[in-house]
């Protein structure tokens, strides 16, 4: 007896995981077509000196979306990123100044951080305030500190080697991209292959589910926004070593570019869904957009049109690939 087989089911396999493939990977594409456009039609945009001043001017969003993905992966947001680098370099530039003591500027900085995180967490976690209403509260109080501990003015930085830090240099890269790269590889391993990282997914997938499945839920999203929080002052302390000052008006906008970033690398709003390399893709997109307009000039302006119009368009790509998926 003569069996017959159909290839219409592997056809349809077939089918299907070249859609899936194209999704996954849209965004890488497009990044590597665009980058070869501007090679040859933007001056000097392949240049060394060019290249390594795009890497240096993405150093900060990356090293935070490397833990706003992780808040977003969960199901939760933090909008008080840009509030937290202004006031953590303010501290940690008064505390260097009145003692010169490097260790204790840059402890006092990343424990305000985790103070501010931690504080987030709980707020959300435990006391089941609402992330939106939550974090734009603390954007608003942490502001506001920055500005009370600095008078309103700058605070400057006359430490030299705390400013080198900033300057430094080692294999050729500046010691900020070298730090953002240490971000993506230690939060990657942190992601993909820890309990750590499983169960922050799960959490954003199925809060309920996770919970009856032994997740500390509250527990854990403390935890993540804690690192938020360490990891932003970290990028506030390297920032106020790069300008030689704390800023108390710094970073201001700078959570929509960290979550603009993280949507447009296909880290989903709903939940569940995260990927280091796509995050580290769409920092690259956000910063070589905002080179690109520096280099031709383009007003300022125009850039933040520009810049609102990359957040819209990060959105609505997340909701097709939320709408693709549930197909």
């Amino acid at each position: 007896m003569t069996s017959i087989t159909s290839t219409a089911p592997s056809g349809t396999q077939a089918g299907a995981y070249k859609q899936k493939w194209l999704i996954e990977y849209s965004m890488p594409l497009a990044y590597a077509l665009l980058f070869v456009i501007l090679s040859f039609t933007v001056e000097n945009f392949f240049s060394t000196a060019n290249v390594v001043g795009l890497m240096l001017s993405v150093a900060q969003i990356g090293m935070v979306a490397c833990t706003m993905m992780l808040c977003l992966a969960s199901r939760d947001f933090d909008l008080s990123v840009g509030s937290t680098i202004a006031f953590s370099g303010v501290f940690g530039a008064i505390l260097l100044e009145r003692t010169q003591n490097i260790p204790l500027a840059v402890g006092g900085g990343l424990l305000a951080g985790a103070l501010i995180g931690a504080g987030n967490g709980i707020l959300i976690a435990y006391l089941r305030v609402n992330a939106l209403i939550a974090t734009l509260a603390t954007m608003l109080m942490v502001r506001g500190l920055a500005f009370i501990v600095s008078n309103g003015q700058a605070v400057g930085i006359s430490n030299d080697s705390f400013i080198n830090f900033g300057d430094a240099r080692w294999f050729g890269l500046p010691l900020p991209v070298l730090l953002t790269a240490a971000c993506f590889i230690v939060f990657g391993v942190l992601l993909n292959h820890t309990v750590f990282g499983r169960n922050t997914l799960a959490i954003g997938g199925n809060p309920e589910a996770a919970r009856l499945a032994g997740v500390k839920v509250e527990r854990l999203r403390v935890w993540i926004f804690l690192l938020q929080g360490v990891v932003t002052a970290l990028a506030g302390l390297v920032l106020a070593s790069r300008i030689t000052s704390g800023q108390p008006n710094s970073a201001q906008g700078f959570e929509l570019d960290v979550i603009s970033a993280c949507v447009l690398g296909g880290v989903s709003l709903q939940g569940g869904k995260a990927k280091i390399f796509g995050v580290l893709v769409g920092v690259l997109i956000m910063g070589t957009v905002e080179n690109v307009m520096n280099l031709l000039d383009v007003d300022a302006f125009y850039q933040y049109l520009m810049r609102g119009m990359i957040l819209l368009v990060a959105v609505l790509l997340d909701q097709l690939k939320t709408r693709g998926t549930r197909r």
